[in-house]
């Protein structure tokens, strides 16, 4: 029967409740397992990239010991050309010997009418004290040969007025008229180089009187006024023709005047170009490109400058001149439709007159020989330097590199770079 006032007694197990961090238990061991592959793989990583970079290292020493070993073949290959041209100027400077000890009374000759005419143009050039080529005729007369050897001068081949010789008195004073005094007495230097040494400029672009050919004249007691010109060789635009075939003095093959009715003009005696006598070490190998003063100096002065026989015959030639021409009874013509009347000029700096030569045309092809052979030395020269340079400069970055390979190595030894390229720091290290 039921109670009302009984009470239920209700049996009740308590639940087990667990904390959160129960949840999150982790075996100590396992843990240490983890952290222990997540550090071999970074060392892995940084082992395979110092190997890499080492490897890249290794690559760069090659090419740079490639590119040693390929300048120091080019050189030791440019010295036996030099010997070989060597041994060549000897045996042409031999033949010239023999030669000359043939003709030893006319050379004398020769000799003294060169000097004694040489002379009376250095004479005339130092009347003008205070000239450009007057100071470097005074360094000429006071260091003699020595004077070629100086910075100063040792890319200057001369002046104008001494390069050059010709057969007439007349034809001198209508030549040093025509191309006037200022460029008569220009310096001709064979590169820009040389050019550069005559005048030095400070940093406002005024004239630096202490250096160069001022400072020169300052040495001597004779201060360079006014301007002076320069003439540089490699920058001029030299005749691209043909020379005369067999003339030692390479004179220019230029097609004769033609009038209208294709006959040459009566009274043409030739180009002032071709009239110019110049000296066998002067006649090729000046330039760069190998050539000499008459197609380079001379044919940039004259051009094709013709020569006549009287006024009334270079005036009847007038369709056919294009660049000038003159007389020897003094007529001028400076270009197409420019004609210079009055009385004649003139002009104290001339071209020395030429000596005659009795010597065999073999002797002549033997120096043009021996001009070519030098100019040949002297650009395998300029290549020997050349390659030197650049040796010198690949191996310097080659004992830059070297050292930061050794140090690469000696850095990375922990990650075993060592071991992963054995042998290399020995062998790349060697040279």
């Amino acid at each position: 029967m039921f109670q009302p006032h009984s009470q239920l007694s209700i049996q009740t197990k308590p639940l087990a409740i667990q904390e959160p961090s129960a949840l999150m238990h982790v075996d100590p061991n396992n843990s240490f397992g983890a952290a222990r592959d997540e550090m071999h793989n970074g060392g892995l990583s940084k082992a395979e990239s110092a190997v890499n970079n080492s490897k890249k290292l290794q690559d760069e020493l090659q090419t740079l010991g490639f590119k040693i070993k390929q300048h120091e073949d080019n050189i030791k290959y440019l010295k036996t050309q030099k010997d070989n041209l060597d041994g060549s100027i000897l045996d042409l400077q031999v033949t010239l010997g023999k030669y000359c000890s043939s003709s030893i009374p006319t050379m004398e000759n020769e000799a003294l009418s060169k000097s004694r005419s040489e002379n009376e143009t250095v004479e005339q050039i130092l009347k003008y004290e205070k000239s450009a080529a007057a100071i470097l005729c005074q360094l000429k007369i006071r260091h003699g040969s020595q004077a070629s050897h100086l910075t100063l001068a040792k890319d200057v081949l001369g002046i104008v007025a001494t390069l050059g010789k010709v057969d007439d008195e007349n034809l001198s004073r209508l030549f040093s008229e025509y191309l006037g005094l200022e460029t008569m007495m220009a310096i001709v230097c064979k590169t820009y180089e040389g050019v550069k040494t005559l005048e030095t400029y400070d940093f406002e672009g005024g004239i630096n009187k202490h250096s160069g050919l001022h400072g020169l004249g300052s040495s001597i007691g004779r201060h360079l006024d006014g301007r002076f010109h320069i003439i540089c060789l490699e920058h001029l635009r030299a005749y691209a023709g043909d020379f005369v075939a067999d003339d030692p003095q390479r004179r220019l093959d230029l097609l004769k005047p033609r009038l209208p009715n294709g006959e040459c003009p009566p009274g043409f005696l030739g180009f002032a170009v071709n009239m110019i006598n110049v000296d066998s070490a002067n006649i090729l190998c000046l330039t760069s490109s190998g050539c000499g003063l008459r197609e380079t100096l001379f044919y940039n002065l004259f051009s094709r400058l013709q020569v006549y026989r009287t006024r009334a015959e270079m005036l009847l030639a007038l369709p056919c001149i294009t660049d000038g021409a003159l007389s020897l009874d003094g007529g001028m013509i400076k270009t197409a439709g420019v004609f210079s009347l009055g009385s004649r000029e003139d002009v104290e700096v001339r071209f020395p007159k030429s000596s005659g030569s009795n010597l065999p045309l073999e002797y002549f092809e033997t120096e043009k020989e021996l001009a070519e052979v030098n100019w040949k030395r002297d650009k395998v020269e300029e290549d020997i330097q050349r390659e030197q340079s650049l040796l010198n400069h690949i191996n310097y970055t080659f004992r830059i590199k070297k050292q930061a390979f050794i140090k690469y190595l000696a850095d990375s030894s922990p990650y075993g770079i060592q071991q992963q390229i054995p042998g290399e720091r020995e062998r790349l290290t060697q040279r």
